[in-house]
Parts: C-alpha cells; structure tokens; sequence
C-alpha cells in the first residue's frame, strides 16, 4: 500500500452543522511502539535519502468523542482533555491540533470534543498523532464520511506538518491509522508504503513475550527534541543510514524464525546508543540511570520510545530475565500490553442521539 500526501481541496470542507446536533460519534485510536528506524521518517530526511521503520501499533488506545453542543451554554465549544476549555471562539481554543483541525475544515458552529486516553501525553507513543487522527476520524464520521487508512495518515501528515507546523516525523500517524506490525517505507518523492509483517502466530507470540514497557516516569515536549534532531538531520547521515539498515534487518529478524528473538534485543541496544547521537537532549543522566538498571539486570536492549528525553523505555529481554529487571526497576510503572491492534476505528457511531 501506498500513498502520496496531498493538500485538503477546499471542497472538502465538511458540513456538521446544526442538523445533526444530536449526534454522537467516538473513536478508538491505538498507540504504538517504534522499534528501529525513527529519524528516517522526517521529511526533511527521506526527501533526500529515504527511510523506513519497522514497529507496531499496542492495546492502549486514544478515545475522542465528537457532538454539535446545543445552542443552551454560555460557552459555544467545550475542550476536554488534561483541561477543559470553555471558548466562545475557534480562535480561542488552545489545543493546537483541535483549533487547527476546526479552522482548516471550517467548524464555526458549537462543539463538544472529549479525549481519553489509556496512558499519558508526551511518553513517546505517538500519543499526539493518535489524538490527530482519532479527531479526523470522528469528525468526518461525524458529517457521514468513512475514512481510509491511506486517506487518515496523509491527512494527519498534512495537518501536523504544514498546518500546525510541528517538527513531526511520518510514522506515528501512519502506524495510528493503519494499526498493526508493519514495516514502513519513506519515498524521496513523499510517498509512503506499508507492508505488513507477516509471522506465524508462534513468532509472534516470541517477540511479545521478550518484550517489556517501562514509564521513566518523566514526560517531554516530543517538538522541543524533534528541533534539535531536525537541526542535526544532514549531519548525522551515517548514524540514520545506520537506523534505517536496522529497520531491515529487524524485518529480517522478524520473519526468519530459525533467527532468535534475542538478535533483535542486541539491534535494539546498538539502535539506543545510535540514537543518543541525534541530539545531547534524547537522554538524561535519570535516563542512563534506568537504562543501565535494566542491561546490568539481564536485558538484551532498551531504548526511550518516541523522541527521547522521558517516556516509556522498552525493554527487550529473554522470559526468564523478566523478573530481574522488574525487581531493579521496582519504582517504575510497567504497563501489559499486546502487539498489532488495529487503526482507527469508530467504536460508537449513534446519528440520532445516545
């Protein structure tokens, strides 16, 4: 599969208006774990060079539920997420993926937005990207509109890229919509593909039983670290040819079963200690701290999800090693999860009213 990244045409404006005030849509958008190759996926880099990434979407899901708020408040739109915002005004909204989704497709009319999500903001799962394209989602069920996969990552691309500006990468917003363990490759013509990873059930079943999910227990501002890569990009060419040869490799990994899961653990160390040479601000010493908790205690490798600086840290490590680990890292939240959910999806759909 494949897809180019297109501007909205104006047409494409949607129609929510007050007729169906009644309406309540929800939908269910998953986070994701990037296993190797991110950095190859910024447009200032694959444009160039090209990239992929390989990784997986996981159990724990972004929810935002989109209605018309009836004409009754003082308020014209309500916000809620960490906040909640009362605002008379689009313009007025903080939330910068909501106000800019509602100024791009022209949403003047009152509207009630909620967000929920199974594990915090900023934690380097692409939770961002999951909140734009679970909005999208939602608003275009909203107005009647099924959306594709290709049609929702390239929009969230659009979005995030050119109308909000943020110094975003392409994946986290491919792997939001489609869902799934994929392998994902970055065109110098902008174009994107997404192959599937394709395991017997038992392989699968290996890779999520070495695996692990730690919160650091320290949240960043992915945009403050993605500058300082962006910054960097062309001057660290060897380091991401490096990371996008892992991505491969981890596909071969992945797909040879007379190859031991435990490869991927030793990749996955090389690729943390590439990816601290993107910028001096992807770790920190209560990082190195974790992280060498983790190795000393049996892990095979470990890396900080997203762009660095906090999060959650993965951990891939041999079964019997598990207990170990958690035992060093004890003070740290682990989160269960499975591999491969699904992409967006609208999970209530109610045109006439709850």
């Amino acid at each position: 599969m494949s897809a180019v990244v297109p501007r909205r045409q104006d047409s494409e404006s949607l129609n929510t208006g007050a007729g169906d005030s009644a309406a309540m849509i929800m939908s269910r958008t998953p986070f994701r774990i990037s296993f190797f190759g991110g950095g190859t996926d910024y447009p200032t880099w694959y444009r160039q060079h090209g990239g992929a990434v390989i990784g997986t979407t996981i159990n724990k899901y972004c929810y935002v539920s989109f209605r018309n708020l009836p004409p009754f408040f003082e308020h014209r739109h309500r916000i809620v997420y960490s906040r909640i915002e009362l605002p008379h005004k689009v313009d007025e909204i903080q939330h910068p993926a909501v106000r800019n989704i509602l100024k791009d497709y022209g949403v003047t009319h009152g509207v009630e937005i909620q967000h929920h999500g199974d594990l915090p903001a900023r934690s380097g799962l692409g939770s961002s990207s999951s909140f734009t394209v679970g909005l999208l989602n939602a608003l275009r069920a909203h107005s009647g509109r099924a959306s594709s996969p290709e049609w929702l990552a390239k929009e969230a691309i659009r979005i995030e890229q050119e109308v909000i500006k943020e110094p975003v990468g392409s994946q986290d917003q491919i792997w939001a919509a489609y869902g799934g363990t994929n392998f994902v490759s970055f065109h110098l013509d902008g174009n994107f593909s997404v192959t599937p990873v394709v395991m017997p059930h038992e392989r699968r079943e290996e890779l999520q039983s070495h695996m692990m999910l730690f919160f650091t227990g320290f949240s960043r501002i992915a945009g403050t670290i993605a500058s300082r890569k962006i910054e960097q990009l062309l001057a660290r060419t060897t380091q991401l040819h490096t990371m996008r040869r892992m991505a491969e490799e981890a596909r071969n990994i992945l797909q040879d079963p007379d190859r031991p899961i435990c490869e991927l653990g030793m990749l996955l160390h090389e690729a943390w200690c590439l990816k601290k040479q993107l910028a001096d601000c992807v770790t920190t010493p209560a990082v190195d701290e974790i992280h060498a908790a983790a190795m000393r205690s049996g892990a095979l490798g470990a890396k900080l999800l997203g762009a660095g600086g906090g999060g959650f840290m993965l951990i891939i490590a041999e079964p019997p090693r598990h207990p170990a680990i958690r035992e060093a890292l004890k003070g740290l939240i682990e989160v269960s999860f499975k591999i491969g959910s699904a992409g967006s999806r609208i999970v209530i759909y109610e045109p006439n009213g709850i």
